[in-house]
């Protein structure tokens, strides 16, 4: 006959380990823990997740809902973006102060700002001039400084029609000086300007050109009112009026987690 070696404890040479202290042992491993004990660690762990969520949310990223069509084809009815507001500078909340900005808005750049009009309200549009910019229109193909923008991303519903509004008369004061310029300046919708963008402002257009409430209507943004710059699409659905879970039945699988350009 052979003879087993005893089992030993790792801790204390020579120390048998018995079947009765292994199976404790096991139950202690396995005990569940308490609901007093779970909840004393959850409210260790969640005044620090409060904190990290609002860091990120006042300086680093916020979500935001497109509310119409004036952004289409580049963006739609339905679409949740993240919004990087620590490129432009965030602001520091309970004040008019900015965090030093990463890089200044460019041409072209989609941004979230503040409405001139309504603070209170925020809206996505596209930068079509920066400060020093001279802009124009003609016949609905944007100028600046003396050139055609290429504008792949526009988008024309509505072409042949160029309405003129009350609201464009802000542009006279922005007219480029010529003699009696402001006196016969009559601006409409696809033909007005050249208008030069004051130091501190930007001038934004909506993709979807012939529906968009921008610049052209109320004027210039400044650069104080910039909130960020849309990263990403990360949810997207169809809005359907007649479908109260159209935000589960209609996603749009092929628009989530698509950068917006």
């Amino acid at each position: 006959m052979t003879s087993q070696e005893p089992n030993t404890d790792p801790t204390g040479p020579g120390r048998m380990i018995t079947p009765e202290k292994r199976m404790d042992a096991l139950r202690e491993v396995n005990r569940g823990r308490s609901p007093l004990a779970f909840v004393w660690e959850w409210m260790k762990i969640f005044p620090m997740a409060v904190f990290l969520f609002v860091v990120i949310h006042t300086f680093l990223v916020e979500a935001f809902k497109i509310p119409s069509g004036s952004m289409e084809r580049t963006l739609l009815v339905g679409d949740f973006l993240l919004v990087n507001k620590a490129l432009y500078g965030a602001e520091v909340p309970f004040t008019s102060r900015h965090l030093p900005r990463l890089a200044p808005p460019k041409r072209g750049d989609v941004v979230v700002f503040k409405w001139p009009e309504n603070p209170q309200m925020y809206l996505v549009k596209r930068v079509a001039g920066v400060p020093g910019d001279t802009l124009s229109m003609q016949d609905g193909t944007l100028m600046r400084n003396g050139a055609k923008v290429a504008e792949g991303y526009v988008e024309h519903t509505d072409p042949d029609v160029d309405p003129s509004f009350v609201d464009f008369r802000w542009q006279r004061d922005f007219v480029v000086p010529a003699a009696n310029a402001a006196i016969g300046y009559h601006p409409s919708r696809n033909n007005w300007g050249p208008l030069v963008v004051p130091q501190q402002n930007y001038f934004v257009l909506g993709d979807n050109r012939d529906i968009s409430l921008d610049s052209r209507y109320w004027g210039f943004v400044p650069d104080s009112m910039i909130k960020g710059r849309p990263i990403l699409i990360y949810y997207s659905f169809a809005p359907d009026s007649a479908d109260r879970f159209a935000w589960l039945t209609r996603v749009r699988w092929t628009r989530l987690g698509e950068r917006v350009h």
